[in-house]
């Protein structure tokens, strides 16, 4: 099972600009983990994200030598693509592409078929960098925007990304609309269709419900889950009360329960997690 962290997802919604300094001492205890995966910082507007505004300075302060997590860095358009394959330390570009239009214009400025076309640009940019992109589907389990959505829609993203290429798919309940049912059937009809694509679960919860909507996902087959320390974060352009991420400590739990192995060094972990405070307050 691979764990996601993603401190950028929980970094960029906080009011008060986080130092780079800190950014990159926060970083560098979390390398230490053993993640994955590591979704650090993104290439967008700074004026749309001005957390991320350093992430380019924040990479070349990483202490990569000694960790084997690998990067990735959120990108909204072929420009941030452009910046982000210039770094040799970046494995991964996730793109968020919403099955919302409402909340594809909020998130990204763009319709949904202009996004697919963007995907299909940075996907080439990818393969010719020798990047893999993620792609997220957010708002996968539905949206407060009265848009459409069913289980037909969702495969039908999916069949056109993996005929663009895209081998790693995250499912993102947005707005922690989903239930431990709709996940299980959602992922249940998804990866038995497409066995040669990695499919992964980018959840937004209440503390309360985390912890059986990480299982459902796992019974179902999902093969990644994205976290956060303490369930901190959430998207800023969801609406106005967010739903926090799920805590990667509630996934480090539900795997030791159900006896599935991974990476995670709990020392450095309770590590992380002090030093989490220093960020978060």
């Amino acid at each position: 099972m691979k764990i996601i962290e993603c401190p950028r997802d929980a970094i960029q919604g906080l009011h008060d600009f986080v130092p780079t300094v800190l950014k990159i001492e926060y970083l560098n205890e979390l390398l230490k983990v053993g993640f994955d995966t590591l979704d650090f910082g993104s290439f967008v507007s700074p004026k749309a994200i001005p957390q991320m505004r350093d992430t380019a300075e924040v990479l070349e302060g990483l202490e990569l030598s000694d960790s084997s997590t690998k990067l990735l860095a959120i990108i909204a358009n072929l420009k941030g693509a452009e910046q982000a394959v210039a770094f040799d330390q970046i494995t991964y570009l996730g793109y968020p592409l919403s099955l919302s239009e409402t909340f594809q214009q909020r998130n990204t400025n763009r319709s949904i078929e202009e996004a697919f076309q963007n995907l299909n640009d940075i996907q080439a940019l990818c393969v010719k960098h020798n990047k893999t992109l993620v792609t997220y589907l957010s708002m996968g389990f539905g949206n407060p925007y009265n848009d459409p959505y069913d289980e037909a829609l969702v495969a039908t993203f999916v069949e056109r990304l993996v005929a663009m290429g895209i081998k790693i798919i995250s499912l993102a309940d947005t707005v922690g609309v989903a239930t431990e049912e709709e996940i299980s059937e959602l992922f249940s009809l998804l990866i038995p269709a497409y066995l040669h694509i990695e499919f992964g679960a980018h959840l937004h919860a209440t503390k309360e419900t985390s912890k059986s909507k990480i299982q459902a996902a796992i019974v179902a087959g999902c093969s990644r889950l994205d976290g956060a320390l303490l369930g901190y974060g959430g998207c800023p352009f969801a609406k106005d009360e967010l739903v926090g991420n799920i805590p990667t400590e509630y996934i480090c739990d539900v795997l030791d329960e159900m006896n599935i192995e991974s990476k995670i060094d709990t020392e450095q972990l309770q590590h992380a997690l002090s030093f989490s405070s220093k960020v978060f307050g």
